[in-house]
């Protein structure tokens, strides 16, 4: 499954630079160029990293970082007292980095950030679903349910975004790596018995399909 790491600089130089780095290690990147738009992103689609500069139109940094929730952050910024920098790291980033930098430490730190936080959430939950991603098992009201691979990892996305619509595109291009059976066409087929399993384990509806756009977590209204 491909790891998702969303830039955050208005700065098109440094943003298509960090894209040509991130790009030929095989993650998935996004972009955006203001902080506004940085919340609409994650909102959208729940990245598993984010390279935050500070000064962005409207919104700063500073001011989203404490709406980014759980996401790592690392900050990726021409600033350099040591201040800001305590400050930042203090108010949750889980990093803090002086531009201009070096390739193989942006990375290294990158590979720290994300290995920290995976074995920081080894477990994730939805209602009565619980997801254990060391064991790669689920359970869905205390019944463990025999998922296969791809079902696993569409459901693990589908877990980490909430409440929040991914979008199939976005789904195939996220499990690529791990599951590379799956296509569009074959998609639909994954969900339905993902769906399927985890109604007859609990009796309950776990999965949303959205019409046109894509599928999210079933929210009791």
């Amino acid at each position: 499954m491909k790891t998702t790491i969303l830039i955050v600089d208005d700065d098109a130089a440094v943003g298509d630079l960090l894209e040509e780095i991130l790009k030929s290690e095989n993650y998935h990147v996004r972009r955006a160029y203001s902080g506004t738009e940085a919340l609409l992103a994650v909102n959208a689609e729940r990245p598993d990293l984010i390279l935050l500069d500070l000064m962005l139109p409207g919104l700063s940094g500073e001011e989203i970082l404490p709406r980014l929730g759980n996401i790592p952050v690392i900050v990726l910024s021409a600033k350099t007292a040591p201040d800001t920098k305590v400050e930042l790291l203090l108010g949750g980033a889980a990093d803090y980095i002086t531009k201009p930098f070096e390739t193989r430490e942006l990375l290294a730190r990158i590979t720290v950030a994300l290995r920290r936080n995976e074995s920081s959430s080894p477990v994730l939950r939805a209602g009565d679903l619980e997801m254990d991603l060391t064991g790669r098992a689920v359970f869905a009201a205390g019944a463990e349910i025999r998922l296969t691979r791809t079902e696993f990892a569409i459901l693990k996305i589908l877990m980490q975004n909430g409440s929040r619509v991914v979008a199939k595109s976005a789904l195939l291009d996220r499990i690529a790596a791990d599951t590379p059976d799956c296509t569009e066409s074959s998609l639909k087929i994954h969900v339905s018995n993902l769906r399927r399993k985890l109604r007859e384990a609990s009796g309950k509806d776990y999965v949303e399909a959205v019409w046109g756009i894509g599928y999210k977590m079933f929210t009791e209204s």
